[in-house]
């Protein structure tokens, strides 16, 4: 079987909190491993997108409305959808590890090193797509 759910490659969340909300696999986990022994993959997404901006809005409410809020999670092969897009952030995985989910602190530490990641990647307008709300 071909292995198509490689890290980089965003996906969107099936089931759970966070149905509907993109995000990109960051490490994959194909046979399992002790804890889950089923595949699966530790992911970074979108929680919050930012809001729409026009051109005569402030500095400071653009600013305001570029936000974006992550998540951070391990997540069942079978309650991911992958798309054709992909996001190449070799960053991501120095910062998101097994470990980092060990102890809370260690997990907001992550989550504010992938927002400002996202924050900089949107402000840069790079994959659009990837900061855009599903509508369905």
């Amino acid at each position: 079987m071909v292995k198509f759910l490689k890290s980089g490659k965003v996906a969107v969340i099936l089931n759970g909190r966070y149905a509907g909300k993109k995000a990109v696999i960051v490490k994959n986990v194909d046979e399992g491993n002790k804890e889950r022994g089923y595949g699966h993959a530790i992911v970074a997404g979108v929680e919050r997108y930012p809001l729409k901006i026009t051109k005569n809005m402030g500095k400071k409410r653009v600013a305001k409305r570029s936000k974006v809020k992550p998540f951070i999670k391990v997540v069942n092969y079978n309650h991911l959808m992958p798309t054709r897009y992909g996001l190449e952030l070799e960053t991501l995985k120095s910062v998101l590890t097994v470990d980092s989910f060990k102890e809370p602190s260690q997990r907001e530490e992550a989550k504010k090193a992938i927002k400002k990641l996202f924050e900089e990647r949107y402000n840069s307008g790079k994959n659009k797509w990837f900061f855009t709300k599903l509508r369905f």
